[in-house]
């Protein structure tokens, strides 16, 4: 694996809790995602099942989980069955789990060859009494693919017709919504590591380069340290960082252009998120810095409201208020727009369009109870920002934050946001390699702009 081996314990303690949300003699299954086709023969890289990695730390496809708490025979309380290793499978696929290395990793004692599932199962469905499936339970999920999570549900129904099925999603949920240390330690892993990539790009971001440039850059230094992209990167230069989801990626950074920059690290499956806005020639503009001070100043107000007992909604109306106020001062709108606006279509819109933060964990956009009150233990995204299309660029800033009784607990604190050591930090980096520096640098940005316009 690329990341440092995590103590068996996280995976023991996870079955535990989840066992203690079980009523009497139920039965867990969760499976392994698939690993999707792309074209021809092609494949993707398979993405782990985030709730079987929370119960076992198993990446592996195909992979099948089993907790029983209450089964009558011990070996049947916690069930891990695998892909079986073949000499064929080594030479075309690499290495596959075996038994010790599955008891290790996952502290599961009964690890079994996926051949023995049927066997296995029929067996303990015909002896518990509740049966909990999984199912992908998100407000925002647009789900058009039948996953092996789905087909297994599908087919298990149709061979038990009149057993007690349950949802499993809503105990995960609840499960994956406070954090453990161990994971809040792997969430700062990957927070450092986006740390890494960030001060990276300020030493390389100047006119001339292209957005895909600054993404090849974050990526060297993600992957050297054994992470990877947490999400597709947003790499927006000018009004492109106008598009909430801009991918393209592909354009040359101007001066005077600011570049947003929407990417960030995971480690060891567990995810980061930063947004920060940087001068593409090292220096903001009065405007510019203007509408960054503002963001800046309702981020901080943002954090300092994540308190428990607050629901998101509520958080959610104190952002826009603190937005709305900011837009009057920069004379965005006025107050008389906000006396007459529909309330359906408040006025702020125009500028500042989307969620003020999500909890993020295993996923990016991470389940939890999103209409409960906020609890310690979360780990939410905060990122306000104003979307100005008429002048041509947009300013969103975005940092991880632990809840605690005690107080928010920044996790990207140590993640330069200030203005001015945004500026001091590019404005310091070293010289450029190949005489790109003076006016080899004025050479190259023309002749990359040359290519742009062509």
């Amino acid at each position: 694996m690329r990341y440092q081996s995590i103590s068996p314990k996280l995976f023991i303690e996870n079955r535990q809790r989840l066992a203690g949300l079980l009523p009497t003699n139920a039965l867990v299954v969760v499976n392994a995602n698939d690993t999707c086709p792309t074209n021809a023969d092609g494949s993707q890289a398979t993405i782990p099942n985030s709730d079987l990695f929370y119960l076992t730390g198993v990446e592996q496809e195909q992979s099948k989980l089993i907790v029983y708490p209450d089964a009558d025979d011990e070996k049947h309380r916690e069930l891990l069955f695998l892909r079986e290793p073949t000499e064929e499978s080594e030479i075309w696929e690499g290495r596959k789990l075996t038994k010790k290395e599955a008891r290790d990793l996952t502290g599961i004692e009964n690890i079994h060859w996926l051949s023995e599932f049927p066997r296995l199962f029929h067996r303990l469905m015909c002896e518990c009494d509740h049966v909990f499936l999984n199912t992908n339970e998100h407000k925002r999920a647009v789900i058009e693919v039948e996953s092996r999570e789905a087909r297994f549900v599908i087919d298990t129904i149709r061979k038990y017709p009149v057993h007690d099925f349950r949802r499993l999603a809503p105990l995960m949920h609840r499960l994956r919504a406070i954090k453990s240390e161990t994971e809040v330690h792997l969430i700062r892993k990957a927070c450092d590591l986006t740390d890494q990539g960030f001060q990276r790009v300020l030493k390389f971001t100047r006119p001339g380069v292209r957005e895909y440039e600054v993404e090849a850059e974050l990526s060297h230094e993600f992957l050297r340290h054994g992470g990877r992209f947490a999400y597709l990167p947003i790499i927006a230069s000018g009004r492109n960082a106008c598009c909430l989801h801009y991918l393209t990626n592909d354009q040359v950074c101007r001066e005077g252009e600011l570049l947003l920059l929407d990417v960030a690290a995971s480690y060891a499956n567990y995810n980061s998120d930063l947004t920060r806005t940087i001068p593409v020639a090292g220096r903001f503009t009065p405007r510019q810095k203007e509408v960054y001070n503002s963001v800046l100043g309702v981020l901080r107000q943002c954090i300092a409201g994540l308190t428990p007992g607050k629901k998101i909604k509520d958080w959610q109306k104190e952002t826009e208020q603190l937005v709305e106020r900011e837009l009057v001062n920069l004379k965005l709108i006025s107050l008389r727009q906000i006396k007459q606006q529909d309330p359906d279509k408040p006025a702020f819109k125009k500028y500042f369009m989307h969620g003020c933060g999500h909890p993020i964990g295993l996923d990016v956009h991470d389940v939890g109870l999103t209409v409960h009150p906020i609890e310690a233990g979360w780990v939410m995204t905060v990122e306000p920002g104003i979307y100005i299309r008429e002048e041509g660029f947009a300013v969103r800033l975005e940092n991880n934050v632990l809840v605690t009784n005690q107080g928010p607990v920044d996790l990207m604190a140590h993640i330069p946001i200030e203005a001015d050591e945004i500026e001091e930090l590019m404005n310091s980096r070293p010289r450029l390699a190949n005489g790109k520096n003076g006016n080899g640098l004025a050479q190259y940005k023309s002749r990359q702009l040359a290519v742009a316009d062509r």
